[in-house]
């Protein structure tokens, strides 16, 4: 893999053949955190909160990479010429990137937004057994919204780094009793499922969307239901299944790799009819990644929203904060967590996946505060 620094002007330099990734820099919010005009030579980020002053253009053939950084005003000159190589890919990435999100599950894009985790397994990595009884994991959400999450997202498997598969009739023993208690009390639920069997139940007991850690891809079925459902989807990376994901994952370019991913996945689910609309994406963090490639996709987080979707976030409390720090246990890993989760949002991320939402909260309000 090679890198270049060569410029996009004139020819614009890059070959015809080819793929065309924009990556936002130089991100600034608005003096109140809220959406309005960007300042004079920025564009929008998503239509939210955020502007962004230049991109990172980067040429992807073959096995090699050029890549130049460039003004936003010169990549809105260039997507607008078409006599120049690679235009109409730029165009189309642009538009992803500007527009503004439509509402995720009747949740505005405006401001980041939460969702809290419920684990209603055993052997869940943080907090397996925490919640496994209902009441229990009952009584954890609803101190979660009152601290003030969005959406609650209720999972009865665990898919840690080596564990197995559990049967879609055990994961609705776990998670329908929760679902139809936060559901009556008017909570917004998401169902972390990788089982279409599983999503048709959680979605007949009042849940919204499906955080699928297979993107869809697991269960032959998945696509179907969700197509027929109405329902919002999140499709996350994962190199591998959980058993084996961590033995040896390689990439070519983990960040590139994870798009090219995740646009085919997006394709799929527009092709059998879920709107771009209902779909939000998650690069997966931790699944199927070493710590470098966490690291390297983590620094390119913006160039997702050339997807032109939502971004889903999960670093709460995840090996690499230990592995960066000091090999901390997972209940010992909040600092770490707020860390990378601020890190995020300063790259326009609009959904973080968390255990601790009180502290992400008011990690949150004071970032947004000080960046006033």
């Amino acid at each position: 893999m090679t890198g270049s620094d060569q410029g996009l002007t004139g020819s614009r330099g890059f070959p015809e053949n080819g793929r065309v990734y924009l990556r936002p820099l130089g991100l600034t919010s608005t003096a109140d955190g809220t959406v309005g005009p960007p300042p004079e030579g920025e564009l929008p980020l998503a239509g939210g909160p955020f502007q962004f002053t230049s991109c990172e253009v980067t040429h992807r053939f073959g096995e090699t990479l050029l890549y130049t950084v460039l003004p936003a005003s010169e990549v809105v000159a260039w997507s607008n010429d078409e006599e120049a190589p690679g235009s109409s890919q730029a165009a189309l990435l642009l538009d992803r990137v500007t527009r503004r999100r439509p509402d995720f599950c009747e949740l505005s894009p405006d401001r980041v937004r939460i969702m809290g985790v419920i684990n209603v397994t055993p052997d869940s990595f943080s907090d397996g057994g925490d919640a496994l009884e209902p009441l229990a994991a009952v009584q954890k959400a609803r101190a979660m919204v009152a601290a003030g999450a969005d959406m609650i997202d209720v999972g009865g498997e665990s898919t840690r780094p080596g564990s197995d598969p559990v049967p879609a009739d055990r994961q609705c023993e776990r998670i329908l009793p929760v679902i139809r208690a936060l559901v009556r009390d008017g909570v917004k639920v998401s169902i972390d499922t990788r089982s279409a069997a599983v999503m048709v139940e959680g979605l007949e007991a009042g849940a919204v969307t499906v955080n699928d850690v297979s993107a869809l891809t697991h269960d032959e079925d998945s696509l179907t239901v969700m197509a027929r459902s109405g329902a919002g989807v999140v499709l996350m990376h994962m190199q591998g299944e959980p058993k084996t994901m961590q033995v040896d994952p390689r990439y070519d370019c983990a960040p590139l790799d994870i798009f090219d991913f995740l646009e085919q996945r997006i394709q799929a689910c527009l092709s059998v009819g879920i709107e771009r609309h209902r779909i939000a994406i998650d690069p997966g963090i931790g699944f199927g990644k070493t710590l470098d490639h966490n690291i390297e996709i983590l620094h390119h987080l913006a160039l997702y929203h050339g997807l032109g979707c939502p971004i889903v976030l999960g670093v709460s409390r995840k090996s690499f904060v230990a592995r960066l720090s000091s090999k901390e246990p997972p209940k010992e890993r909040l600092g770490g967590s707020l860390a990378a989760a601020l890190f995020a949002v300063g790259q326009g991320v609009q959904i973080l996946r968390v255990h601790d939402v009180a502290a992400t909260r008011q990690a949150l309000r004071v970032w947004r505060a000080l960046g006033r």
